[in-house]
């Protein structure tokens, strides 16, 4: 059912910035309580306002012309609405305001912003996350296209009403490659990309006001799953007469060694390959996501796993290893954790998450070192991939209750507690 607009014109007077006891004339729009203010071109006396009839006072020649002015530009308003109503349902005053002006306002549409994001934000951002952002860009389009019946969104209808209706539709939304519907953080993610090209739109002047200004992302903290010891020997000691899932599990492997995240290790070459400080072979590249440079030596079975793919058929260019989709990857991985009997969401970052806890800080490894292997900016980021574990946490206590009993308290049993007592009575 078609819903009914309400649209008024007032007229108004300020005295802002102004000490001469004059004032501006102001026309305001209002359209479904929305408002939009322009500056008219006349400034008159302030006792020659009449604030309930919305004139100028008097029957003086300048009063007329005025007051004939004012009818005017309510009547070209009144138009200008109009002829929106009769393109479009949705509408806003600032797309009134901008077309009595002459302006193409009204004319800028999501369409165009995501092109502009896209052209110029690309140097910017990494293949993956512009790959990302297109994701976000489709699911927009399809939230469109579903309740407003329309192939595009004008930027100046974009409101808090807009965004929550997207997040509705993302949380009942089932991608192809999720095995039922977007998490929480999946759907916030993308609200997050929206927020930030909508950004843009408000620094670029295509829009007045932030429609977030009143919305806040919840994400969720979750504990990021990783590997125990064994799991990750039942992996390594996996055999299967199926490649593709041996090249998926190979690749796994490798990163959960190294803690190179998936698009890393696709664009590794030989030249990455490097001796290093200890005379034993290190890898040497660039993180994708962040540009960081980082160095790491290939300990346990990296090193025969690079050798094992140097001659394999579907290494091209170069490449450590063969190319294969993180969607491919992924799937695959689930067939390995069954075989495996690993009832985890298996995943290739699950790889990183294994290499930050079970493989380095579990065997004394500091987290600044660890950091610098992941080739993350800061130790705060390192920090949400690296727990400390329970089994850490036993190892750790175990040796202090040694040292208690091997005499670290000294001769006196009550060392400690004596102390306390005394604080105890002088209070």
């Amino acid at each position: 059912m078609r819903t009914r607009s309400t649209f008024s014109i007032s007229f108004w007077i300020s005295t802002a910035r102004r000490d001469d006891n004059t004032a501006k004339i102001y026309a305001r729009i209002t359209l479904d309580s929305r408002r939009a203010n322009l500056s008219l071109k006349y400034t008159i006396p302030v006792d020659m306002w009449d604030s309930k009839a919305s004139k100028v006072l008097g029957r003086t020649k300048e009063s007329q012309e005025i007051n004939r002015y004012l009818k005017e530009v309510e009547s070209e308003l009144f138009q200008c609405y109009r002829e929106l109503r009769s393109q479009t349902p949705h509408i806003t005053p600032q797309m009134v305001k901008a077309k009595y002006f002459g302006e193409d306002e009204s004319q800028m549409t999501l369409m165009a912003l995501f092109e502009y994001h896209n052209t110029h934000g690309a140097h910017l951002l990494s293949k993956a996350t512009i790959s990302h952002y297109k994701t976000t860009q489709k699911y927009l389009l399809r939230y469109i296209k579903k309740h407003y019946r329309s192939e595009d969104y004008k930027l100046c209808l974009l409101d808090h009403r807009f965004i929550v209706g997207f997040e509705t539709f993302l949380r009942k939304l089932h991608p192809v490659h999720y095995h039922g519907k977007l998490s929480n953080n999946g759907a916030m993610k993308h609200i997050q990309r929206l927020r930030k090209m909508t950004t843009m739109a408000v620094n670029n002047d295509w829009i007045e006001r932030n429609p977030f200004q009143k919305f806040k992302v919840r994400m969720e903290k979750k504990e990021r799953e990783f590997l125990t010891l064994k799991e990750l020997q039942d992996i390594q000691e996996y055999r299967t007469k199926i490649e593709r899932l041996r090249i998926v599990k190979d690749l796994f492997i490798f990163s959960c060694y190294t803690g190179i995240a998936y698009c890393d290790i696709m664009n590794l070459t030989d030249n990455n390959i490097v001796i290093g400080i200890d005379g034993k072979y290190w890898i040497s590249t660039k993180r994708l996501k962040t540009k960081n440079t980082f160095k790491l030596p290939l300990i346990g079975p990296t090193m025969p796993l690079v050798k094992q793919y140097q001659n394999h058929p579907k290494r091209k260019g170069g490449n450590l290893f063969p190319k294969i989709s993180n969607q491919k990857l992924n799937s695959y991985l689930k067939e390995v954790a069954d075989a495996c009997g690993i009832n985890k969401n298996l995943t290739f970052h699950m790889a990183r998450h294994t290499f930050a806890t079970t493989v380095t800080l579990l065997n004394g490894v500091p987290i600044e070192t660890v950091s610098k292997m992941l080739g993350h900016s800061n130790l705060g980021t390192t920090q949400i991939y690296a727990r400390v574990l329970d089994e850490k946490i036993s190892e750790e206590m175990s040796g202090l209750e040694a040292r208690f009993e091997d005499g670290f308290l000294g001769s006196n049993p009550n060392f400690g507690f004596e102390s306390y007592e005394k604080k105890v009575s002088k209070s």
